[in-house]
């Protein structure tokens, strides 16, 4: 008899819901999903997978497309496929019929070589030619490729109830299909060196004539037409036509030249043409105007470079924020994919962070590498080697806007669900969803213990005035190395919202150090800064002070004298990392990649409140390179500088590179070593300098404290002191040394983090419990305490009556229950009991 009356409701229930529009039935089911929603939820896919010409065939790619991540799509409101269909010829080529045949991506490799596909010598790269994906690919016309498109939505939208939106993609260089129209046909639109010599389109090129017949030009191009013009008119009819919703402009076209290098238009290796920069910067903005006027209304989402906002805008003119105030209705770019190839995952969250202290609107995208569905590699499988760390760290990262809130990327894309043989193994995303979710779950609501006042108006301002081009590009290449050694650095705020924010919220920052460059003098930007210090904020700024207002000067206790560059001898009271083999007592201060020569000397030498921690010396001439001050009367509040040496430079390739480990000190990791001056102790214990330091990151979520990591090699070890004691990762146990949590982690980590401690030594831990008791919601037991202070932090919502702590004690919990306090706000909420041994089990 139950059984029937189950199977009974299980029908009324589902009749139920067939009587109800299926999303408001869908948003019924879903109010109990944990984590914050995304608005949209890309899978990006090429037409690999759809290796027969048949409809059903069809169906069923699109079926197990969207089936594969549907425990995933269930925490989005609108979900997208991209399709990679080629290089973005399929636009350009487009003559608006659908039986015209389609130049598609059935490629490995590099299609746009002198070798015919499938030939050459056995020896020869990817990059050197390419091969069919299977032995016969289909040849899909335009209105097959409609078809596909329409088949999309139609499933997409039965199997998960959501809207479904399709994007279109445009490449600038030789990857993924033929392209006779860039590279024999029109190479006057080629510019860069991203792919060798002239492999990329520019987007303020300008085409020749052409009397071909396009579908926005039946009688062909006219010279001189701009290729803005061109493609956009192109995009509008093909994007129309064919049932498209968007269009992603990839590898950094419409923002510069040289999309993946230091160099460009404007930096050159050895300077900066400096009077190029006005006319580059309006050529950029010209293009999307022109690409605008022809079409108008889809949204244009961009991948941008492999750089940042400053090296982009003083290499290459890339004026962001014009972009970003254009009206061009743009999602703007991700964290970049190339953190993959190459291990510089520093770059990879200066980029992302610099893109979103400001926005276009208040939308942006976390972007992550599953599978390349071209060059024969599926990341998550084995660059990563099934690692979580480039989700977890760039999923910590969290950007306030000028209220005052957290903003989270509102947008996931997958890169890509299929890979190189258009086979779409399960195992990815039944891998990859948990880590996604789980760092979702997790992600920052509040500033991180380190925040970065980003100068985007700064930079563009300066850029305006052509000037300080050094300064704007040296600063993100320094915190570049800072973060790829061991910098936590992953909150960012525009200075622009900092000062605004100060006004609204005075305290949002008080559990955070502020990280600045020098400010503009007499800005409202630099009275806001004093202000913070002298209010009881905690401040490090760093970069050249040669721009340095009186009174910003007077806080530090500096004065400016002549700059000096080139090799110096290191004076420094650091407690350094703890290496078997030192590092050198030498470093190379190079003024091009430093933005300016090191002038800064402290002015009163017998101020106590000011403290020296590292000198350079150059002959009889020295300077004061990080300084750390802190007055009575600030009421708490610290301010450091640091003059900031890139320890780069360079050699030719992509990107800038770091100084050799074993000859030169690298300065940017004095960013990590100052923070003892606020009581924040991060350092590492390994071999010798050369071995890479872990990336970190530290975020806060209800009101929890969370370890992220990246470790290149798993034989460091971490050690951890913030200024409420040494952390305690819930489920590892830990060596305490010199007040300090020890851990050696794995090449990915991610740790709550609710108990620290202040005791000198001894293996002590912090483990999960069951409950096992009504009204609680969470046990943690802390084991090995020797006289100790324990800090307990629960989440905001837990009121004193809430909270349990017991002393060995065990369940039913009717023994030793233990009185607490209430801790010091400066540390933030939390509770506290002193001088306890033994074990102690706190719940709420």
């Amino acid at each position: 008899m139950m059984y029937t009356k189950n199977r009974c409701r299980m029908l009324l229930a589902w009749c139920f819901m067939l009587t109800l529009n299926w999303t408001q039935a869908f948003a019924q089911i879903t109010t109990s999903l944990t984590g914050k929603r995304f608005a949209n939820i890309t899978l990006e896919a090429s037409l690999k997978p759809f290796k027969q010409k048949d409809n059903k065939y069809y169906q069923m790619v699109a079926t197990e497309l969207f089936t594969q991540w549907q425990s995933l799509l269930r925490h989005t409101d609108t979900v997208s496929v991209l399709l990679w269909v080629a290089d973005g010829s399929e636009i350009l080529n487009y003559q608006g019929k659908s039986d015209q045949s389609l130049e598609w991506a059935k490629y490995i490799g590099n299609p746009n070589t002198d070798r015919p596909v499938g030939s050459g010598p056995k020896e020869l790269s990817l990059h050197e030619r390419a091969y069919l994906y299977q032995g016969a690919p289909p040849n899909f016309t335009y209105g097959d490729l409609k078809q596909i498109v329409n088949t999309l939505k139609e499933v997409g939208k039965h199997l998960t109830g959501k809207p479904i939106r399709i994007g279109a993609t445009f490449d600038p260089g030789p990857e993924f299909a033929k392209s006779p129209f860039k590279y024999e046909k029109h190479p006057e639109i080629l510019e860069g060196s991203a792919m060798g010599h002239k492999s990329f389109v520019y987007s303020y090129a300008t085409l020749k004539a052409d009397k071909q017949s396009y579908a926005g030009y039946p009688e062909g191009i006219p010279a001189n037409t701009p290729f803005g013009t061109f493609f956009g008119r192109q995009s509008q009819h093909f994007l129309r036509d064919l049932g498209f919703d968007y269009i992603w402009f990839s590898n950094g076209f419409g923002f510069g030249m040289e999309p993946w290098s230091s160099t460009g238009v404007i930096f050159t290796g050895t300077g900066f043409n400096s009077d190029k920069l006005a006319d580059t910067k309006a050529k950029i903005i010209n293009f999307w105007k022109l690409f605008r006027q022809e079409c108008p209304n889809f949204r244009i989402e961009t991948r941008g470079t492999n750089l940042s906002t400053g090296i982009d805008l003083a290499k290459d003119g890339v004026d962001l924020r014009t972009i970003y105030k254009g009206g061009f209705n743009i999602l703007p770019p991700p964290n970049s994919p190339w953190a993959a190839l190459d291990g510089d995952f520093g770059l990879e969250l200066v980029g992302y962070m610099s893109r979103m202290a400001e926005l276009p609107g208040d939308h942006y995208i976390f972007r992550y590498y599953t599978h390349d569905p071209w060059w024969l590699n599926s990341p998550w499988l084995d660059r990563y080697g099934r690692e979580p760390h480039d989700i977890y760290l760039p999923m910590s990262v969290s950007r306030i806007d000028a209220e005052g809130n957290i903003a989270l990327p509102t947008h996931l894309n997958f890169l890509t669900v299929d890979d190189s043989f258009g086979n779409m193994p399960t195992q990815v995303p039944d891998e990859v969803t948990p880590h996604i979710l789980k760092a979702r779950y997790d992600s920052p609501d509040a500033p991180g213990p380190l925040v970065w006042i980003y100068p985007f108006e700064e930079y563009h301002h300066w850029a305006n005035q052509q000037k300080n081009l050094e300064e704007i590009y040296y600063g993100d290449w320094f915190i570049r190395q800072a973060i790829n050694n061991g910098l936590p650095l992953n909150t960012v705020i525009s200075s622009r919202s900092f000062s605004s924010v100060k006004r609204e919220k005075p305290g949002l920052f008080d559990q955070s150090v502020l990280i600045s460059i020098v400010p503009d003098p007499g800005s409202d930007y630099e009275k806001a800064l004093i202000n913070h210090v002298q209010q009881g904020g905690k401040v490090v700024i760093y970069g050249p002070v040669n721009r340095a207002s009186d009174r910003f000067l007077d806080l530090l206790n500096l004065e400016k004298v002549d700059p000096l560059d080139g090799e110096f001898q290191i004076s420094r009271a650091f407690v350094n990392d703890h290496l078997m083999q030192a590092y050198p007592n030498k470093i190379r201060h190079q003024a091009l990649f430093s933005g300016a020569g090191i002038s800064s000397k402290v002015k009163d030498v017998h101020d106590t409140s000011t403290k020296v921690y590292a000198q350079f010396k150059q002959g009889n001439a020295s300077r004061d390179v990080v300084i750390a001050r802190a007055l009575p009367t600030w009421k708490g509040g610290a301010v450091a500088y640091i003059s900031g040496t890139n320890s780069s430079h360079f050699s030719g390739g992509r990107l800038l590179n770091p100084d050799n480990p074993n000859e030169y000190f690298i300065g940017p990791l004095y960013m990590r070593y100052i923070l003892q001056a606020f009581g924040i102790d991060i350092n590492f214990e390994k071999a010798d300098p050369a071995i890479k330091s872990p990336v970190l990151g530290i975020s806060r979520n209800r009101n929890a404290y969370f370890f992220s990591g990246y470790a290149p090699n798993t034989t460091v070890k971490h050690l951890f002191k913030l200024p409420q004691g040494a952390p305690l990762l819930n489920g590892y146990d830990t060596e305490l040394i010199n007040g300090s949590s020890s851990y050696i982690f794995p090449t990915a980590s991610h740790r709550e983090c609710r108990v620290f401690i202040e005791q000198q030594d001894g293996i002590v831990s912090s483990k999960e419990m069951h409950s096992g008791e009504l009204g609680i919601s969470r046990r943690l037991k802390v084991s090995g305490l020797k006289n100790a202070t324990v800090r307990i932090y629960p989440p905001d919502t837990t009121k004193d009556s809430a909270i349990h702590f017991y002393l060995n004690s065990d369940y039913p919990w009717k023994e030793g229950k233990i009185p607490f306090k209430k801790g010091d706000q400066k540390f933030g909420h939390h509770y506290v009991v002193e001088h306890i041994s033994g074990d102690l089990v706190v719940s709420w």
